[in-house]
């Protein structure tokens, strides 16, 4: 009974060391091919990089890794890596920010579109107006002039 009791609690700590956050400016090689997605080429790319410096925030790791994207990056971090503490959350952000813009460039486009056709329309109707005034003073003159006679 005693081992048994022992063998589950060996296995709770290591399973509770495997949920632990890896701090990417601080882990060894052992913990970051733990992480799941990260084998020995890609931990000894991250450690390469690392000796060059810290890690500042996840943007700096991503740009300095070769291979790690935003969806490398979000995987990494559901699996407990962290870069300086903090978890990587950009990417969901960045991609709501982007399609905010794109809705906003899309409203303005549709305001401007919108206002050059009244635009149009409005020097339609002056010209329209204009060429009934200058028809009115065409078909007045000949009946002066005849008048004249």
């Amino acid at each position: 009974m005693w081992k048994k009791f022992v063998a589950a609690l060996v296995m709770f700590c290591a399973a509770a060391m495997a949920l632990a956050a890896v701090d990417v400016n601080k882990a060894t090689q052992a913990e970051l091919d733990g992480l799941k997605g990260i084998g020995p080429a890609k931990s000894k790319a991250i450690l390469d990089e690392r000796k060059k410096g810290d890690f500042k925030n996840w943007e700096d790791f991503i740009t300095r890794v070769k291979g790690v994207g935003e969806k490398n990056a979000a995987k990494f971090s559901s699996e407990g890596m962290t870069v300086n503490g903090q978890a990587y959350k950009a990417a969901a952000a960045t991609k709501k920010e982007e399609k905010k813009e794109a809705k906003q460039d899309a409203k303005e486009a549709k305001q401007e579109a919108k206002a050059e056709k009244k635009a149009a329309a409005k020097e339609e109707k002056a010209a329209a107006k204009e060429e009934k005034k200058d028809a009115k003073a065409a078909s007045a003159k000949p009946a002066a002039s005849a008048a004249k006679k």
